[in-house]
């Protein structure tokens, strides 16, 4: 691990900011480094605003898909919700048809089979579109790049309206609207919403017209909260708000279908994090798993009895899931070892065995072994398909074009992609990818970085301290949990390894006679034998707390030591 510590603000911004807002130098630093530099600033960021959401018409073609929507109601036309089978696209179509539902009968779902139909807008979804009468499709999470998808519908009567967060192409669909804050031509002031933000945009703009308030769209916001989380776009500007707001609802009044998965859960309330590694998992295991459609029916549900057998159904979809995704893993490590492929930029692995549904997370997986941009091939239909995951600081989508000779199709985020290409360019394409990866990336993207908000004291660590980081949340990109680094801390001497194979380490830390602090360190168990031969070491750690027995105290998250 490399430690890049931030830069330290000017002095005298950070005592003009903690004067201004009463608070310590420490936290006046901390909310400099995230870009907070006035009151006003500090208001909206500890206290966001539903009135703080920007005016959805301001989005390229926003009027005219809203025009389109009251048409198709009007004129009593059937029209089909369409969305990715990821978390960010079926919470999407829950979003918008409970929303279109709730008082215009004639709409339904259509989620594409990601074995049968693949990522995105698909011919048989249009066909499924004709042969039920629907002559508008509303598409999202997907569709920006659908240039030969919406032809084919047109020849068939059928409009579309595209609601995505994706970069575009050169060209366009020739859609009804396309609503996209990363459009050239679009002035939206904020293009980090996720699919579901996009979506959630257009019921805001229908809702404006229906002499709606946003108070009216609030039991929506789980929904959208937990599609940011699980999309990893950054928690700013619009996308905070819009997370705060969520994470109340979930914590305090959540659909049905949520009220059904966190029942099955022991905890009593609920965080960014939470929400990103236990509810996001099971929605998104529908679809890995089976298909998405059984998401899409338990964040619609209204029913608890109902709802509670769809969660246990999805609960084992994830069960299933989390074991494919172990075995896969192991199967695409050994296969790097038995290549000889340890020591280069990339990691490029194919089995046409290899489940579709879990080739993102073993993605991941890879990735936190070999720390560098990554592709996990399975086989889909007659071409292979590829999920790709890349590290802090590369961009693998931009990577990606640069081999775009060798491909079929891709799309994706600077951080996740995904493609399809001919098995016989699959050779070539992995020698390409490696090419352009090893002459783009700077060397030291290739250590993982922990980066350091601030250099403290063990005695500068107090409940107040934790009290007022609380309130930095919700975390996420854009706005991480703050790190800290202490020097020459030492351990009491009852440091330990924990958990199964003594993985975890479990240390009590004291600074210059400080009084002692409890510390966790995940998978940092190798590392006793360090803290045992060396009297004092560095840590970066963040604020945690611990909760035992009913009582709550404040312990620190190792992240490293050195």
């Amino acid at each position: 691990m490399r430690w890049t510590i931030k830069p330290k603000p000017e002095q005298l911004q950070i005592d003009q900011l903690s004067k201004e807002l009463k608070v310590d130098r420490l936290v006046a630093q901390l909310l400099l480094q995230r870009g907070i530099s006035t009151y006003e600033e500090a208001k909206k960021f500890f206290r966001p605003q539903l009135t703080d959401l920007h005016d959805p018409s301001l989005m390229k073609d926003m009027d005219i898909a809203v025009s389109r929507i009251e048409k198709a109601i009007e004129a009593d036309e059937n029209i089909l919700v369409y969305g990715d089978y990821d978390v960010d696209g079926t919470t999407a179509v829950a979003l918008l048809s409970s929303y279109l539902l709730e008082s215009y009968p004639n709409v339904a779902t259509y989620i594409p089979d990601r074995y049968g139909e693949g990522y995105g807008v698909s011919l048989q979804g249009i066909d499924f579109a004709e042969d039920n009468g629907f002559s508008l499709i509303i598409a999202l999470d997907c569709g920006v790049k659908a240039i030969e998808q919406v032809s084919y519908a047109k020849e068939k009567n059928i409009d579309f309206i595209i609601c995505d967060h994706h970069r575009p192409g050169e060209n366009l669909p020739d859609a009804v609207a396309i609503l996209d804050p990363k459009r050239a031509d679009c002035e939206y002031p904020y293009d980090e919403l996720c699919g579901c933000g996009v979506g959630f945009k257009l019921i805001q703009a229908l809702a404006l017209k229906r002499g709606q308030t946003i108070n009216d769209l609030i039991p929506y916001l789980d929904l959208v909260a937990t599609a940011i989380g699980a999309d990893i776009v950054p928690i700013t500007g619009e996308n905070r708000v819009l997370t705060y707001f969520g994470m109340q609802v979930i914590n305090a009044n959540p659909r049905i279908g949520f009220k059904a998965i966190i029942n099955q859960i022991q905890k009593k309330e609920l965080n960014i994090t939470d929400v990103v590694f236990i509810i996001a998992p099971r929605i998104n295991a529908a679809g890995r798993m089976k298909h998405g459609q059984h998401a899409v029916n338990l964040l619609r549900e209204t029913n608890i009895e109902q709802a509670e057998a769809f969660a246990k159904e999805i609960e084992q979809f994830n069960t299933d899931r989390r074991g494919l995704d172990k075995d896969i893993t192991e199967q695409a490590l050994l296969q790097i070892k038995e290549n000889k492929e340890e020591d280069r930029f990339t990691s490029v692995v194919y089995d046409e065995k290899w489940h579709k549904g879990v080739i993102g997370i073993v993605a991941s997986r890879l990735t936190e072994t070999y720390y560098r941009p990554t592709l996990v091939f399975t086989k889909s239909g007659d071409k292979l398909a590829a999920s790709a995951r890349s590290v802090k600081g590369f961009d693998v989508y931009n990577a990606l074009q640069g081999c775009s000779n060798c491909l079929e199709q891709f799309g994706g985020h600077k951080y996740a992609a995904g493609l399809t290409l001919l098995e016989e360019q699959y050779e070539n394409f992995k020698k390409q990818f490696e090419k352009v990866v090893s002459e783009s990336i700077d060397p030291k993207l290739l250590t993982p970085e922990i980066t350091v908000d601030i250099q403290l004291e063990l005695n500068q660590i107090t409940p107040k301290l934790m009290r007022i980081l609380k309130q930095f949340a919700p975390f996420g990109p854009g706005n991480m949990t703050p790190t800290f680094m202490a020097e020459n801390v030492q351990d009491t001497g009852y440091g330990k390894g924990v958990g199964e194979d003594e993985k975890h380490l479990k240390l009590a830390l004291t600074q210059k006679g400080s009084k002692p602090i409890g510390a966790i360190g995940f998978n940092l168990g190798e590392k006793i034998g360090q803290i045992k031969t060396n009297n004092r070491f560095d840590i970066a750690f963040a604020l945690d707390e611990n909760e035992w027995q009913g009582k709550v105290s404040l312990q620190l998250k190792l992240k490293d030591l050195k």
